[in-house]
């Protein structure tokens, strides 16, 4: 049987037009992009185009793409970067997140919690951003609100535009990071729609190579040096990070961004309408066995359910087996031993978080795939429920 990918918010396979820029790039553009002659320029010049891309895919008309070595290191230096940006920010400086963040968000705020800084967690209980949670721990102290823009886990949509609105009003200094690694090129938005300072994205999500991805900040933040880099040394990026560019997988990702935006509305149609069938088989065939996550506002790309009276290891294990992938919560964690923060903040007990798996579609992915998934998730809760 042919294997059934649904992990796609864990990584996609590179698209072909991006691969093809990718192997171009690297035996052909090869140069330095800090090397002044023909080959260099020509890399600094490929990098200026896929800042374009990235720019455009964004809908930012201003601003600038700091590329990285993916969502994680985008996050660190957002969080690093503007909490160690002033002097009177590391003399006890708020900062703002929500319950359930990626590790790559919820670590660097513990660790500069550590460090002296004040920390709140605003709450996600039944997948809404609690928008009057945050009336009351934002003031004039609070130098960064960082939260996603879609639960990597629930697919929850949170409100980010009041988001920022109440965070101006209430500080100063607040600014608004906002970690859209899964919901870049989900779902339409730009800078401006979610009142954001800085953004995270990363390549893999969206069918680039691995290994890359950019945080843009906005010009005004720039201007006022309100973020400060991490990686120092050689001065590339404007100073911001410093380092060779990673030339080949940087275009590629730019490509894959041109590809994406000019296909974004026909592929969600897609994926919505395969959401929706999805929900309805399990419905249909797997009743009170399944208990499905449907948050007020999601994307259509992820569905989380609880498999009742299993664990999700057993799941995950029994599925890949006959060739079906879906994961148990963030990949970055899935290794991990510890129930999913994002599941609990949403409201779920331990057991039922230990119980649930998620589904990650594509516009790859068919409707029979999605008969196959159900059939055997349906013959695994009946053997495994018998021999309990």
């Amino acid at each position: 049987m042919k294997d059934i990918y649904f992990d796609n918010s864990a990584t996609t396979r590179i698209c072909p037009e991006a691969l093809a820029v990718y192997n171009e790039v690297s035996t052909t553009h090869f140069g330095n992009p800090s090397s002044r002659h023909r080959l260099g320029n020509e890399a600094a010049e490929i990098l200026k185009s896929a800042e374009k891309e990235v720019l455009a895919a964004l809908g930012a008309r201003e601003g600038k793409i700091i590329f990285t070595s993916g969502g994680t290191e985008s996050n660190n230096l957002a969080i690093f970067g503007r909490a160690l940006a002033k002097e009177r920010f590391r003399r006890g400086g708020k900062l703002l997140t929500t319950a359930g963040e990626h590790a790559s968000v919820s670590t660097p705020l513990a660790l500069l919690q550590s460090l002296g800084f004040q920390r709140a967690e605003i709450s996600t209980l039944g997948g809404v951003f609690d928008l009057k949670m945050l009336e009351r721990e934002a003031d004039k102290s609070t130098v960064l609100l960082s939260m996603m823009a879609v639960n990597n886990e629930t697919g929850a949509v949170y409100d980010a535009l009041t988001a920022s609105e109440i965070l101006r009003e209430k500080s100063p200094d607040g600014v608004l990071h906002i970690d859209a690694t899964q919901s870049f090129m989900k779902i339409p938005f730009t800078p401006k729609s979610l009142g954001a300072d800085m953004i995270t994205v990363s390549s893999h999500k969206i069918e680039g190579p691995k290994g890359v991805g950019a945080l843009w900040v906005s010009s005004a933040l720039l201007k006022n040096k309100g973020i400060v880099p991490l990686a120092v040394g050689g001065g590339q990026q404007d100073g911001l990070r410093s380092g060779t560019e990673n030339v080949p997988a940087i275009a590629a990702f730019g490509e894959a961004c041109r590809v994406y935006r000019e296909r974004m509305k026909e592929r969600g149609k897609t994926v919505s309408s395969l959401r929706n069938y999805l929900i309805g088989k399990c419905q249909e065939e797997l009743g009170a066995s399944v208990s499905l996550l449907l948050p007020p506002s999601a994307v259509s790309h992820i569905l989380n359910m609880e498999i009742v009276g299993l664990k999700s290891e057993t799941v995950l294990n029994d599925l890949s087996g006959r060739g079906i992938y879906v994961s148990s919560g963030s990949a970055c964690s899935t290794h991990k031993r510890d129930i999913s923060p994002a599941l609990l903040a949403y409201g779920k007990r331990e057991s039922e978080a230990d119980s649930s798996i998620r589904v990650s579609l594509s516009y790859h992915n068919t409707k029979e795939e999605i008969d196959c998934f159900v059939a055997a998730l349906s013959q695994i809760i009946a053997t495994r429920c018998k021999k309990k």
